[in-house]
């Protein structure tokens, strides 16, 4: 069994890390309190090729492996967890329309988006569900060389953002009728509006608004009738990918609380020589690399093109929860200056929080682990 990366990716690893440190961990706060991105981040991130890590060559991608976009989310996540958001959304993108688009959308959008200079949204939730994606009310009917798209997605990861994968009912009741879509937010009938989070502030968490938008019929993106089981099956491993963006934000809170505990005073030593200060850490290291394991053999698993429902939904569940725990625990060992902004401690136990519900609860990543150990006859939903 080899648990190590390959000389590439070790490289690419440091690279990811000094980006994260010298270029993102410095505005990271700043983001948060102008809940603002900006643009030339984004940018920055595609002149590293990040954008375009699922993309293929021939439009401006990487075409790199599972393993290496999870390095590329654990890194990024060290520096600013926001822009981990943007980075799994665009992989997410990527590989979609890479896979299911025309070969004229592929031409059109692949480069823009490889390069970072195109944000895209994945919008499957609405208001009424979110855990039950099968239940959607969004519709898309078709009229001529268009599909006509009504309805609401809700939370939606930047809602602001330049295009959209729109997941939209072309049939009956039930997940078979169900066709996905690459929309253009500039298209007549579309507007959106952003929530008043707690964290990932800068990403605007929103709605996006459809009112009798004529989406090109090429823009479909599959089968029609089929965009529930095509492509939800390609988002198993972001949930490892969000993993990572949490351990990535811990493992950094812990090197700082550990740097911190060595020059805080008390009782005249430094704080770290008591067990009560070093444990918690000791502890915190531990649990982070056990999720990691968790993480990165899922998508070592998709590479292989082996099974991995379960496992990604294990390194959904588990990565966020301990990720929170930690963040929270390496905040009380900072004392009253933890609870403060002079430290991003704080800010990075608001974003964490955030991942623990979204692309899937604790419960729900329980009852896919369960399906998948017990049997789906057993499943309770």
């Amino acid at each position: 069994m080899d648990f190590g990366f390959t000389e590439e990716q070790q490289l690419f690893q440091r690279t990811m890390r000094q980006f994260a440190q010298n270029e993102l961990l410095p505005k990271y706060q700043e983001r948060d309190r102008t809940a603002v991105f900006a643009m030339d981040v984004l940018c920055r991130m595609g002149d590293l090729g990040l954008p375009g890590l699922r993309i293929p060559v021939a439009y401006g991608g990487a075409d790199t492996d599972y393993v290496t976009v999870g390095i590329a989310c654990e890194e990024v996540g060290r520096g600013d967890f926001s822009c981990g958001n943007f980075l799994t959304a665009t992989v997410i993108a990527g590989e979609v329309i890479s896979h299911f688009g025309a070969e004229a959308v592929k031409q059109e959008w692949l480069p823009p988006i490889a390069a970072g200079e195109c944000a895209p949204a994945i919008a499957l939730s609405e208001p009424h569900c979110g855990s039950d994606a099968a239940a959607l009310k969004t519709r898309a009917e078709r009229e001529g060389d268009c599909y006509v798209l009504n309805g609401e997605k809700s939370s939606i990861t930047h809602s602001e953002a330049d295009v959209a994968l729109i997941w939209a009912r072309t049939g009956g009741a039930g997940p078979r009728a169900i066709s996905a879509f690459f929309m253009p937010m500039h298209l007549p009938g579309v507007a959106h509006s952003s929530f008043n989070d707690l964290g990932n502030r800068c990403v605007k968490r929103g709605s996006i608004y459809m009112d009798n938008v004529r989406v090109p019929a090429a823009y479909l993106l599959g089968p029609e009738n089929q965009g529930f089981y095509t492509i939800m099956n390609e988002f198993d491993y972001t949930r490892s990918m969000l993993g990572l963006m949490c351990l990535g934000l811990a493992a950094q809170t812990v090197d700082e609380t550990i740097e911190y505990v060595k020059t805080r005073p008390a009782f005249g030593q430094p704080i770290a020589r008591f067990q009560g200060v070093a444990f918690p850490i000791a502890e915190a290291l531990t649990l982070i690399d056990a999720a990691r394991f968790i993480c990165y053999r899922a998508l070592w698993l998709r590479e292989q093109k082996m099974p991995h429902t379960k496992e990604a939904a294990m390194a959904k569940w588990y990565a966020p929860k301990i990720a929170a725990d930690i963040v929270h625990q390496m905040l009380l060992l900072h004392g009253h200056a933890g609870y403060s902004d002079d430290y991003p401690v704080g800010q990075r136990l608001r974003d964490v929080i955030g991942i623990e519900i979204g692309d899937g609860t604790a419960e729900i990543m329980k009852a896919i682990i369960c399906r998948e150990a017990i049997g789906r006859e057993f499943r309770s939903y």
